[in-house]
């Protein structure tokens, strides 16, 4: 059985940066979006094993997303990462209140995410 990740992030490169250090795990397909508008159509036809967000985007911003996302019966439980440029402490604080359970600012390591990504999914 494979595992499906959501990445909604605006910015194109970021969008398939994300989905490459994602896809780079056996096993786990990327399911990419432009848009926390463009997320909330995609969600309820795919059940998915994690979210990964940006925080600024255009119409529906990320932390609008993940309040919708923890508010869904279905998707309540999905782990929810925030990758950002926002470093500022009072904008991570925010997001892990909201519900992320973890918070990567830009630029990192694909390592890192795909370490997360193992621990998160439940991957060895």
């Amino acid at each position: 059985m494979g595992f499906k990740v959501l990445i909604v992030e605006d910015s194109k490169s970021s969008r398939e940066f994300i989905a490459s250090a994602v896809e780079s795990i056996s096993g786990v397909e990327a399911i990419t979006t432009a848009s926390g508008f463009e997320a909330l159509r995609v969600l309820p036809r795919h059940r998915f094993d994690l979210i990964i967000t940006d925080i600024n985007m255009p119409d529906i911003n990320g932390l609008e997303l993940i309040h919708f996302v923890k508010k869904s019966p279905v998707h309540c439980d999905t782990p929810l990462f925030i990758i950002t440029t926002e470093g500022r402490e009072q904008d991570r604080e925010r997001g892990m209140k909201l519900g992320a359970v973890e918070y990567l600012v830009k630029p990192f390591q694909p390592a890192s995410l795909e370490r997360l990504l193992r621990q998160y999914l439940k991957l060895a």
